[in-house]
């Protein structure tokens, strides 16, 4: 049995799926954070939260290095961490600097902050010669506004440093260029406490279908598990309103994705990971939109378990351990495998989310909606969700529609503003 130490995570499902994981290849965990109650929050249902079945919860200024590593470098003759991992994006560097400071399996620290910080990401790539859009980056509005002349509009905006969405918009004039960058001037701090970086990057407005190619690189060789597809909603903000796998993709396609996010995590110098690529497929071919170094969030590492039995939340933590993962698919009976989500028509009070019955379908393995008195937030990135439906199908390419088909069955309805 070995003793992983979990630094911070994501609040959603990872922080359900992971726990899960670690138990299930009989190993145990540690968790380090700064705010217990940020999770405790957000239980992601009754009973115990899944984090709180760590042997030890440590508290510790987990955005401070020189206070965090010297701290656990104390407990490690105590604790005796085998390993270092976490789920949430904002402390993949952390928990890759920790594991160097003790001589523990993981990726290169520089690596991860690369791929963590989208404008280094789009350098490294740029130099490597992968696919990309065109871009610029700039601290100024000024100096957006300058690039923007230069490229054309349409274009699109993103903080380098956020995720999930947050304040990626498209932008077609001067005056949309203004409002965005002003309402990520008005985010200085993100949800963890951290300062954001001011570098601000305009990117080509990539057109065509979106995929994400999921992978496990470890001893220096990546593997590719499969292709997802995602649907994309709320223009002009880029909102995730499902997902399948596996993407219906023909031969071809699926090798230039997968070669292209290869590339990707090559040019990047990531090995003892797991990776989440997300690429556009574009009239010119894939193009590569992000690279992630952790398993894909939105449970879509619960589509791939029930289609290959492979479950890549489990992976994360055996390669965290430097064990070397089986990553041999079975047959689940699952060839399709979906989830899609519920955004809110619009922001206030839910009185009642209708229709619910009618997922009582034998196809639905998994749904949650939100309770009445939940207050609504806007459909302006992926973390506002009313609800989801996961769905499963033994035929290639039938979940998609179907839980599509679900999710637009439900009835949302407000308390009277009266």
């Amino acid at each position: 049995m070995s003793h992983l130490l979990l630094v911070e995570s994501w609040v959603g499902a990872m922080s359900t799926l992971l726990p899960r994981a670690i138990h299930e290849e009989g190993h145990r965990f540690s968790f380090v954070t700064r705010d217990l109650q940020h999770y405790l929050r957000s239980a992601p249902g009754p009973g115990p939260h899944p984090l709180l079945g760590a042997d030890n919860v440590l508290t510790c200024e987990t955005n401070d290095l020189d206070v965090l590593l010297p701290h656990l470098e104390r407990l490690q003759p105590v604790l005796g961490f085998d390993g270092v991992t976490t789920s949430c994006d904002y402390y993949l560097p952390t928990a890759a600097r920790i594991a160097q400071r003790l001589g523990l399996p993981g990726p290169a620290p520089e690596s991860v902050e690369a791929a963590c910080s989208k404008d280094r990401t789009r350098r490294a790539l740029r130099e490597a010669g992968a696919p990309g859009p065109a871009f610029a980056l700039a601290e100024t509005l000024r100096g957006l506004e300058e690039a923007a002349a230069a490229m054309g509009f349409p274009l699109v905006l993103k903080p380098v440093d956020l995720c999930a969405g947050m304040f990626v918009r498209k932008v077609e004039s001067e005056a949309e260029l203004r409002e965005a960058f002003e309402a990520l001037q008005g985010f200085p701090v993100n949800a963890r406490g951290q300062q954001r970086s001011p570098v601000v990057l305009l990117e080509e407005l990539l057109t065509g279908a979106e995929v994400s190619v999921e992978t496990v690189t470890f001893g220096g060789r990546t593997t590719v598990v499969g292709v997802t597809d995602k649907s994309v909603a709320g223009a002009p903000w880029f909102v995730e309103t499902g997902h399948m796998f596996p993407a219906a993709l023909d031969d071809d396609t699926r090798e230039a994705v997968s070669a292209t996010a290869v590339a990707a995590i090559e040019a990047l110098g990531l090995d003892n990971t797991v990776c989440h690529t997300e690429i556009k497929l574009t009239g010119d071919g894939p193009k590569i939109v992000e690279v992630n170094p952790r398993p894909a969030g939105n449970q879509i590492t619960e589509l791939i378990r029930r289609v290959t039995g492979i479950d890549l939340a489990a992976v994360h933590a055996q390669v965290a351990l430097g064990e070397k993962p089986d990553l041999t698919p079975v047959d689940t009976g699952a060839a399709s495998a979906a989830i899609s989500f519920l955004l809110p028509p619009k922001t206030g009070p839910i009185a009642e989310i209708g229709g619910a019955d009618a997922l009582q379908d034998p196809a639905v393995v998994d749904y949650r909606i939100k309770p009445a008195g939940h207050h609504a937030g806007a459909a302006t990135s992926n973390n506002n969700y009313l609800g989801h439906v996961m769905v499963t199908s033994d035929r290639p390419g039938a979940a998609r529609p179907h839980a599509e088909l679900l999710v637009s069955g439900l009835d949302v309805r407000y308390e009277d503003a009266a």
